[in-house]
């Protein structure tokens, strides 16, 4: 028998800007429309459970609103920590999982993308 995950995948995307911190100084405040995509797997693994989209999309929506039209570096945890496409992901991924967690679904992979040719990806290790 052939063993399946069953994965939906969900792409958005939110306006935000930020400015890299190098070792001599700050960059320019910039602008980027992320791409955010997820990939998740439903409480049920099966191909007969009817999953609503909208339900789903407006938990991570909700999520996201708090980056949208913001400087990522005037918002904790970036305040802090360097908000570089790398570190943007990891924190993404981790309140992600916890919010998508309280519909009991599983985030096993996420790529943010900072332009459509630059992506950062996050997968759950086996």
């Amino acid at each position: 028998m052939i063993k399946k995950i069953y994965q939906y995948k969900l792409r958005t995307f939110i306006n935000a800007s930020h400015a890299i911190r190098w070792s001599d100084g700050k960059g320019a405040i910039h602008p980027h429309t992320w791409e955010v995509v997820l990939n998740i797997i439903p409480p049920v693994a099966s191909t007969s459970e009817v999953v609503k989209f909208e339900d789903i999309e407006l938990l991570v929506q909700n999520y996201l609103q708090k980056y949208a039209g913001q400087t990522l570096n005037d918002i904790a945890p970036f305040r802090t920590i360097n908000p570089t496409l790398e570190n943007f992901t990891d924190v993404l991924f981790d309140e992600l999982t916890a919010a998508l967690d309280v519909i009991h679904f599983q985030l096993v992979q996420l790529d943010l993308g900072e332009s459509a040719k630059r992506f950062y990806s996050i997968s759950l290790a086996d």
